[in-house]
């Protein structure tokens, strides 16, 4: 075949959208569904499809408990007034536990902090969840995050002790460095993990047995200053 000729074909079909990445389904119901999943982070069209494939050939009893199940804990999941982690009642479990140390308070960005905090197995104090940190650049302001319900628990009298947990970038920095000012002329002890974590580094994505030895080696955070002012 000529090769004009063949170009020339190869345009005709892609005017066709003959060649377009776009999934073709017989299905609208089907359609819209893989369309619901890829609004999920990490999916991508293929795995979307997969997915609802796999739901296509369950029973019916079970997708119908998948769907309520997605809608419950959508409408009835609180935030705990104390901490602000997931909770099904008012106040965490954590934060109902009267076997937690409540005058130790680890400060992190996330609840999937809290998450993997927790399944190192090592820490007995209590959470206080930020819900992100100070970034300008993403319009992200101290006033967005939870932390002048911090500051109260401080006042209050009930906090000894301040870990700052906060994954170890700029952002993060500048976060403890802000609440930091906040807290200082509180009676409260600040101190911050220990760099095992790598700088720029996500706390969540740290190995368990980093994170434990981090938390159990905490320093004083005007040490964490001076450290990382040399």
């Amino acid at each position: 075949m000529d090769g004009k000729v063949f170009c020339a074909g190869l345009a005709q079909y892609g005017n066709n959208n003959y060649f377009s990445p776009v999934m073709k389904y017989s299905s609208k119901l089907i359609a819209d569904a893989v369309a619901e999943f890829t609004k999920l982070p990490g999916i991508g069209e293929k795995s979307a499809l997969r997915l609802v494939l796999h739901l296509l050939k369950q029973d019916i009893d079970k997708v119908k408990n998948f769907g309520e199940v997605v809608t419950r804990m959508r409408t009835e999941v609180k935030f705990c007034q104390t901490c602000h982690n997931v909770s099904d009642h008012d106040l965490c479990e954590i934060c109902a536990n009267v076997h937690r140390d409540h005058a130790m308070v680890c400060l992190v960005e996330t609840i999937r902090d809290v998450i993997a905090i927790e399944n190192t197995n090592i820490y007995k104090g209590v959470y206080h969840v930020l819900g992100g940190v100070i970034s300008p650049i993403d319009g992200i302001g101290p006033e967005k995050l939870n932390i002048d319900s911090l500051i109260q628990r401080a006042r209050s009298g009930e906090i000894r002790e301040v870990i700052m947990a906060l994954s170890p970038t700029i952002e993060g920095d500048t976060t403890i460095f802000y609440i930091s000012k906040k807290l200082r002329d509180m009676n409260v002890n600040i101190t911050t993990i220990a760099r095992g974590i790598s700088f720029g580094g996500e706390l969540e994505y740290t190995d368990e047995m980093t994170l434990a030895r981090s938390i159990a080696t905490r320093l004083p955070y005007e040490n964490y200053l001076v450290k990382n002012s040399n």
